[in-house]
């Protein structure tokens, strides 16, 4: 539908294919499927497609501080995270602005509000690192961490990976460690190896994310 949008001319069902990164058979039968749904995408395959004249999703309503609070938010998730997310920050950018109004747009796209990097800032190795915990927080896999401690201890746990925070010097993973009944808080950048144990994991009341930071914050 974006990309149907973005255009004035038809294009045909083998560009968008292409385009997509799908076979040619797949857009035919996706665009079927949208046309069964009420989409007004008018064509034929071998023609091309082309949306309907003033069909466009309303479009989304936000103050300038609310504004200014999205510009900077993208700006910092691109500055300071590996390049996958930094790029879904920049895409979803794109679609702020397209979808708020052209009164809106410029004032988004040009807000005096700017972030740079910091220490916290990944370099390609913890960048890698940051994308497979993502993968693996979101997928409940267990984990068998590799860690040094900043008093150079080593040591090797199986543990349930939870949630990643930002800090101006760090990124840290919060986990619950199966070895000591408990959570822990490890530095992205003293984690030496990590490795999938084939196990997943369920969330239970009191070893979760949010339960780690109630405990951090003393609410619980």
């Amino acid at each position: 539908m974006d990309r149907l949008r973005a255009r004035t001319q038809p294009v045909t069902a083998r560009d968008l294919a292409a385009e997509m990164g799908v076979s040619i058979r797949t857009m035919y039968r996706d665009i079927a499927d949208l046309q069964g749904m009420g989409a007004p995408i008018r064509g034929e395959g071998g023609i091309g497609y082309v949306m309907e004249r003033g069909y466009f999703l309303p479009s989304l309503t936000f103050d300038e501080e609310e504004l200014a609070a999205l510009s900077l938010g993208t700006k910092l998730v691109a500055a300071r995270t590996s390049d996958s997310l930094a790029g879904a920050a920049k895409r979803a950018a794109g679609k702020i602005a397209s979808a708020i109004g052209e009164a809106s747009r410029e004032g988004f796209l040009e807000s005096p509000l700017a972030a740079g990097t910091s220490a916290a800032t990944p370099t390609p190795a913890t960048g890698a690192l940051q994308d497979r915990l993502r993968a693996a927080i979101r997928e409940r896999r267990k984990l068998e961490i590799s860690y040094l401690s900043l008093s150079n201890r080593a040591s090797t746990r199986v543990a349930r990976p939870l949630g990643l925070t930002v800090f101006d010097a760090a990124w840290l993973l919060t986990i619950w460690c199966e070895t000591a009944e408990d959570f822990r808080h490890l530095r992205l950048d003293r984690i030496e190896a990590i490795a999938d144990t084939g196990q997943t994991f369920r969330h239970e009341r009191g070893k979760r994310f949010a339960d780690a930071l109630h405990r951090e914050d003393g609410s619980a």
